[in-house]
């Protein structure tokens, strides 16, 4: 056991050694003194929309604050009454259009033909694509902005900080921060390598060129993580990716319980793994010997220096990503429960059909 525990010392060293990196280089969306100076680009603010009813009467409202030069909302075939209640929050605002959604062509995804759609009739010369439960406080489209201008960035995608309230979710929505600031040092995003990219699909900001260049969302119709593959490619091409966390400015509640947790994140865990069992096997083995085992072995002294480690770097990951409530905090105490939560994950992702918002995909 002294081999293994040693190895996993040096593995969680090197994991906090990238964290630091990160907490130090990776940018958070601050709130801006004063609107960007010089003439400011036409905006686009694009939102996919599929029986999003529950999320509409916060989230529409703040999209609408923001002063974006318009925003699109797609409805693609909601068996709600998101139709009804977008155009009832909206009124007669002139900057919003509320747009029929095509029906779903063979070899596409649901949303990237949504956005394919958002993509094709928007006007601006910087195109925001958002999905529908993330909120935006006031003053986020100013601060995405200014950090795009001084950026220079092609892309610029914004990982919004997670709101949780159920212990299902405190269980497993937060490791995609820890994923994220844990694995991929950010100085790496400058270099010209795809493979040093990552994106995420609930805010990306694209120059119109950019995403012209790349296909629009043709480029990635039958990609589940849409949003890895635009960075690659973007990279591939030469243009210039840059991350953001959402700060204090945008935030996301992307479930509310354990069950949709399962249901929400099984229909990507797959793709996440390349679609390798081999891998996910793998991945399920080393998250059980990072997170779990360590606290199985509290008493022996020998491992108190790897629990410690872990414990810093949960810690350390809440307050990066902007989350200082009490509970948030507490979550380092449900570290070693993770990787038992997860199980179901894995489970569910070496089927090979699933079900999303009411459509059936094969993986």
């Amino acid at each position: 056991m002294r081999y293994l525990r040693n190895f996993l010392l040096l593995l969680q060293s090197l994991r906090l050694g990238v964290l630091l990196v990160n907490l130090i280089s990776f940018p958070t969306l601050r709130p801006v003194r004063a609107a960007p100076t010089g003439k400011r680009p036409r905006v686009s603010l694009l939102i996919p929309m599929r029986n999003e009813a529950h999320n509409l009467p916060e989230n529409l409202p703040s999209w609408l604050r923001q002063g974006a030069d318009e925003v699109l909302l797609l409805d693609d075939h909601s068996e709600d009454d998101s139709r009804a209640l977008a155009g009832a929050l909206a009124g007669h605002n002139p900057h919003f259009r509320l747009l029929a959604g095509e029906d779903l062509p063979a070899g596409w995804m649901g949303k990237t033909w949504a956005c394919m759609q958002l993509g094709q009739a928007a006007s601006g010369d910087i195109l925001i694509f958002t999905d529908a439960d993330v909120h935006w406080e006031d003053g986020a489209l100013d601060a995405l902005l200014d950090l795009v201008q001084r950026s220079d960035a092609d892309l610029l995608t914004v990982w919004p900080r997670h709101q949780v309230g159920s212990l299902g979710e405190r269980l497993l929505v937060p490791y995609l921060d820890v994923i994220l600031l844990t694995t991929l040092p950010y100085p790496l995003v400058y270099t010209r390598y795809p493979l040093a990219s990552a994106g995420n699909g609930q805010v990306m900001a694209f120059r119109r060129a950019a995403y012209q260049r790349l296909g629009g969302h043709q480029a990635v119709r039958k990609e589940v993580l849409e949003d890895m593959m635009f960075a690659r490619k973007l990279k591939a091409q030469g243009g210039k990716l840059r991350f953001a966390l959402g700060g204090q400015m945008i935030r996301v509640r992307m479930y509310k319980n354990y069950k949709e947790v399962l249901e929400g994140f099984g229909k990507n865990f797959s793709a996440f793994h390349w679609d390798s069992r081999s891998f996910m096997v793998f991945s399920a083995i080393g998250y059980f010997l990072i997170y779990t085992i360590p606290f199985l072995f509290l008493p022996k002294k020998g491992w108190r220096r790897l629990i410690a480690l872990v414990a810093l770097e949960r810690l350390l990951v809440i307050l990066k990503s902007g989350r200082r409530g009490l509970l948030d905090l507490s979550e380092v105490l449900l570290t070693p429960l993770a990787p038992v939560a997860s199980l179901p994950l894995y489970r569910r992702s070496f089927r090979r059909r699933y079900r999303w918002k009411g459509r059936e995909y094969r993986r």
